[in-house]
């Protein structure tokens, strides 16, 4: 299967991501749930550029070392999803979110967008 193939497999269930958190913009929705869905989203994302590549993507919850593998900026309330991976899923404690749900939202969608672009032809799969 060519490389844009295994990465829209992944982007199908980014888009899926994306969807959970749209519902979840209600504050009612837990956070420690819309949280780890976010995290999940951009390091699902980070791996779609990876295979698109057409490079292995590591077995790893670290956003800043796809980041890196992916020579791509990332912002930074992106990579601050980090500790909702794991720490905040199994750890009693406050993990406040970097950003409102909202602009967290805005980030990966546009993270998502470069990317559909990049499957498209529309740029450089590596800038």
């Amino acid at each position: 299967m060519p490389p844009s193939e295994d990465a829209q497999l992944l982007l199908r269930i980014v888009q899926r991501h994306l969807r959970a958190l749209e519902f979840g913009l209600d504050e009612r929705f837990p956070v420690e749930d819309w949280d780890f869905t976010a995290q999940q989203a951009v390091e699902k994302l980070l791996k779609c550029w990876i295979v698109l590549a057409d490079e292995e993507p590591p077995r790893s919850h670290g956003l800043s070392e796809l980041a890196s593998q992916t020579k791509r900026a990332v912002p930074k309330i992106l990579l601050d999803l980090q500790p909702f991976a794991v720490e905040a899923r199994y750890r009693d404690g406050d993990f406040p979110l970097p950003a409102e749900r909202s602009t967290i939202l805005e980030e990966i969608q546009q993270l998502m967008e470069a990317f559909q672009a990049a499957i498209d032809g529309n740029e450089e799969i590596r800038e």
